[in-house]
């Protein structure tokens, strides 16, 4: 049966709708979630049959009622034109315990309260107190464990990638990956160093950065960045943007990554040979660039690639997964990137996966590509990490004519 035009409309008409209403819906989401985010757990343990003495009631409404006024004004004034750092701390702060006090009231609010119930224990009161000291329990460990787990150094995640197309000479290849450090509010220019240190361990061939350096301006978090100068590769140190560059002065960054002495790839590549093989490496500035203004910037892939032997293998920097697509059609044989934090605070990994195709680790695209997506190096916003540890990422390249 031939498909007609108003077939093919009608079909379209249809998958826009779904998508128009989610795209009204996330319009709205920046005024809905402060308010859902700080009156959940509010609701579920105070006023869900606790009966708690008044003053308690009242004391735990009103500390919801501050914060839900607060974490808002403070974020606009650490993240906005005034770029506050103590502002940033606090409003960052705010909005990692919220949204682990969020998850866990409703989870335990509805599947502990459920299970007291049917193994009946207690009374109606007795479950709604236990579902809330429950609650409070999880959350500040949760909350402890998750701000180790941020401000630590990451543990190195080593894996081997086999590349069909990679010569046998360059079998081996060590290629070391950070990225998503957002230096910001909170000073780390210790644990900058630290990562940098545990970086030159690996003895990497290639040592890539793919984006995310920094939450400011090159000027603003130069000391924090400065280690980076000291990061060793036995052939190449390569950087692309990413988008929060383009929230702070994005040719600062590129030119102090230069300075530094990595080569930002802005669209284009170099040739890593060895053995008498050759590998391309090639990157792209982020696929916000070009909304962002500044002449020159954009992700612009047969750019990076113009030039390049078609029979050579490629690795494309690229900081955000979802520009997979254009690599798979190009036939890149590997993609890095970053920018998902692996959702960062279990379980926002599911509203990543809205808009990226990837959240973490090494995934298969189109007929040879593949995509690795680093949890990243360190942590945007809130100081916690829940169920998302972060990751210097060590591949080693293969190529599948190595001998022995």
């Amino acid at each position: 049966m031939t498909e007609t035009s108003d077939t093919r409309s009608a079909a379209g008409e249809a998958q826009e709708a779904p998508r128009s209403r989610l795209q009204r819906l996330m319009r709205y989401l920046p005024l809905i979630a402060p308010v859902l985010l700080w009156a959940v757990p509010c609701w579920v343990l105070l006023h869900t049959g606790q009966r708690w003495p008044l003053p308690v009631t009242l004391i735990g409404t009103a500390l919801s009622v501050l914060g839900l006024a607060g974490m808002p004004l403070a974020m606009v004034r650490g993240h906005g034109r005034r770029q506050q750092d103590r502002a940033a701390i606090v409003g960052d702060t705010l909005l990692g315990c919220v949204w682990v006090l969020f998850t866990w009231s409703v989870l335990l609010g509805v599947l502990l309260r459920l299970a007291l119930t049917v193994a009946g224990v207690g009374d109606g009161q007795g479950r709604a107190r236990m579902v809330t000291w429950a609650v409070l329990g999880v959350t500040a460990v949760l909350l402890a464990w998750g701000y180790a787990e941020a401000r630590r150094v990451p543990r190195v995640r080593r894996l081997d990638v086999e590349l069909p197309r990679l010569g046998a000479g360059l079998d081996g290849t060590r290629v070391a990956l950070i990225t998503d450090t957002h230096y910001g509010p909170l000073d780390r220019a210790r644990w900058s160093a630290r990562v940098c240190e545990t970086v030159n361990t690996l003895e990497a061939d290639l040592v890539c950065h793919t984006g995310d350096i920094a939450d400011g301006t090159a000027e603003r978090r130069r000391a924090q960045a400065a280690p980076l100068g000291t990061v060793q590769a036995a052939r190449a140190r390569v950087y692309v943007t990413g988008n929060h560059e383009y929230y702070s002065e994005a040719q600062g960054w590129v030119d102090l990554m230069g300075e530094l002495g990595w080569e930002p790839l802005r669209n284009r590549h170099l040739l890593l040979e060895r053995g008498g093989d050759t590998l391309v490496v090639a990157g792209v500035d982020d696929v916000t660039a070009e909304s962002s203004g500044l002449a020159g910037h954009r992700a612009h892939l047969a750019g990076a690639l113009q030039g390049a032997d078609p029979d050579h293998p490629v690795l494309l920097l690229a900081h955000q997964p979802k520009f997979i697509d254009r690599a798979a059609v190009h036939g890149i044989d590997l993609q890095l990137s970053g920018h998902t934090h692996g959702g960062q605070i279990w379980p926002f990994h599911y509203l990543v996966r809205l808009d990226q195709p990837a959240v973490a680790g090494l995934s298969s695209h189109g007929a040879r590509t593949l995509l690795y997506t680093s949890r990243g190096t360190g942590f945007w916003g809130p100081p916690f990490r829940v169920f998302a540890p972060s990751e210097i990422t060590l591949l080693v390249l293969r190529s599948p004519r190595r001998s022995g």
